[in-house]
Order: C-alpha cells, then sequence, then structure tokens
C-alpha cells in the first residue's frame, strides 16, 4: 500500500493557495480544471517531496475548489485519505471478511471508498491501469455516504 494524498475542500481557491503555497510553502505540482463537473483541484507537495511527487504524484495535499458556492459543515470540508493498492478487488474483498462496508465498490476496476471506524471517507486505487470490470464488484450498489 502507498499513501497518495489528502483532500481538503476550499471554499476560497485563491486565499487558500495564498496559505499553503505563499505562506507555509508547499509547491503546485498538478492543477486539473474540470468545466462538466464544475471543480478545480490543485495538487500540493512539500518542497522536499517536490521530485517524487512529479514521479509517483504522491505524498500530496489535494485542495479541491467547487466552483458553485456550498457552506461546509460536518467536517464535509475534509475529503479523504486516498491510497494506492496492487489489487483493488483483493484489497476491498479483505475489507469486506474484516467487516468493513465498502460504500463505493471498485466497478471500474480502479477506484473504491470505504470508511474508518470513525467515519473518515478513504480512497483505494488500482496502482497502474484500471482492472477489467469483474463481479461481484461490477454489479454492487454504493452503500451510504463517502
Amino acid at each position: 500500500m502507498e499513501y497518495l494524498h489528502t483532500m481538503i475542500r476550499v471554499a476560497d481557491l485563491d486565499a487558500s493557495l495564498a496559505f499553503f503555497v505563499g505562506a507555509m510553502g508547499l509547491v503546485e505540482v498538478r492543477r486539473v480544471r474540470n468545466e462538466q463537473g464544475r471543480f478545480t483541484l490543485v495538487f500540493l507537495a512539500a518542497p522536499d517531496d517536490v521530485e517524487r511527487a512529479a514521479k509517483s504524484q504522491a505524498p500530496l495535499v489535494e485542495l479541491t475548489h467547487n466552483w458553485d458556492p456550498e457552506v461546509y459543515t460536518g467536517g464535509r470540508n475534509f475529503g479523504h485519505l486516498a491510497y494506492r493498492v496492487d489489487d483493488i478487488y483483493a484489497f476491498c474483498e479483505r475489507m469486506m471478511k474484516a467487516g468493513v462496508t465498502i460504500n463505493r465498490p471498485p466497478r471500474d476496476g480502479h477506484m473504491a471508498f470505504i470508511r474508518s471506524p470513525d467515519a473518515v471517507s478513504i480512497e483505494i486505487l488500482q496502482k497502474g491501469q484500471a482492472l477489467s470490470p469483474a463481479e461481484p464488484w461490477a454489479s454492487m450498489p454504493n452503500v451510504g455516504v463517502w
């Protein structure tokens, strides 16, 4: 397992960049602007992690700016932890056997979400290319929120 990033939703992207980049000294390593989804993702690395982040896209802080105003309550501004695994299907099966609910199954062979006992969302990503869709995952519905 490999730690990838922590996602934080931000209301004001400029103010957040002034804080994380301007004041703290993190370095912007990647930006994704999604017109259809109406959001911008900005990935930041600590100065000593920039080279590693450029190669492996980790370890990072992901700032998510949703263009439509939203008041974040109940910890919604904190998004999730993210980990990359060698086999997402084997990982999710192991979690289910341990009694963990798969909130967003890996129907696409690429991404799943689970939650910790304290309701912290955890994104699980397949290392490399997505696996081919497979049962029981391809038919599993989402459960709860993540």
